[in-house]
């Protein structure tokens, strides 16, 4: 395979997820490693009486999760023990090297958790689906397997075009296609005049993103109930998911794996490899 390929875009956006379902950070340069976005989804907290991983899928038992910030103490590039702290709806700081950290989000949810640094081989999470035509499921929640050793939904690296946010604008300009609704850990630009759900082809195919980051696009992201709830200023609105399950099959970017590691900065070139 030639690793000489057409320019594709540029990435305009990096983000990372230091605790899943809370919020993320944006980024101008981050390193991504065999398991993706260094520090994405580092922790994690889990349901003690069902084992299962909190998670803002599930938003009638821990949506309030969705709006908790996040910022790190010590970063996974500083320090082989990383520190993350997270604020509470009341303003108060708490730090994951706390023992008692959880505590107060117990409270916040009625339900005892505690938290998790490191993921299990074996762990999944509960997933609602809201009543829309083109759901793999309606009005049903289901139980999700999470890939073994990890706190991702499906893989590692979740990314979305410029492209698809402007199609999706467009089939419904009411609604506000923001990136941060669909927390993708790279935004792809594309030129101004590309249209249509782009990524949607690059499935099966490799990209190349900076001097070294080799990716392989492996299936769309279906997307699920999170899209719909309200963030910082963009309102609760059911109409996003619905649009991309009427006219993309419910999809929005896709997922990737890492096949060699790499720097990724905001302006990172952005290649399509050809076979």
């Amino acid at each position: 395979m030639s690793t000489e390929g057409k320019k594709e875009g540029e990435v305009i956006s990096l983000r990372r997820y230091p605790v899943k379902s809370m919020g993320g950070e944006e980024l101008t340069a981050v390193r991504v490693g065999s398991q993706g976005v260094v520090g994405d989804r580092h922790f994690a907290f889990r349901d003690a009486e069902t084992g299962k991983i909190v998670s803002a899928k599930y938003p009638a038992k821990w949506g309030k999760i969705f709006s908790l910030p996040v910022s790190w103490v010590r970063s996974p590039e500083e320090s082989k023990e990383p520190v993350v702290r997270f604020q509470l709806p009341g303003g108060e700081w708490r730090r994951s090297d706390d023992p008692s950290a959880a505590e107060p989000l117990g409270a916040l949810f009625g339900r005892k958790v505690s938290l998790l640094s490191s993921a299990l081989d074996t762990v999944s999470l509960e997933e609602y689906w809201p009543d829309i035509e083109g759901l793999a499921h309606r009005e049903a929640t289901t139980d999700e397997k999470m890939p073994p050793g990890t706190f991702f939904d499906a893989a590692p690296i979740h990314l979305v075009t410029t492209a698809t946010l402007r199609t999706l604008r467009e089939l419904y300009p009411e609604g506000l296609f923001e990136a941060r609704r669909f927390r993708p850990n790279f935004v792809i630009a594309l030129p101004e005049g590309e249209r249509g759900f782009v990524e949607n082809g690059w499935v099966g195919k490799r990209l190349r993103i900076g001097d070294s980051l080799r990716l392989e696009i492996t299936m769309g992201c279906g997307r699920c109930v999170m899209t719909t709830l309200p963030q910082g200023d963009l309102p609760q609105d059911p109409g996003i998911l619905r649009t991309a399950a009427r006219h993309n099959h419910a999809e929005v970017g896709v997922y990737a794996k890492v096949l060699s590691e790499g720097w990724v900065w905001r302006g990172a070139p952005v290649q399509l490899e050809e076979s």
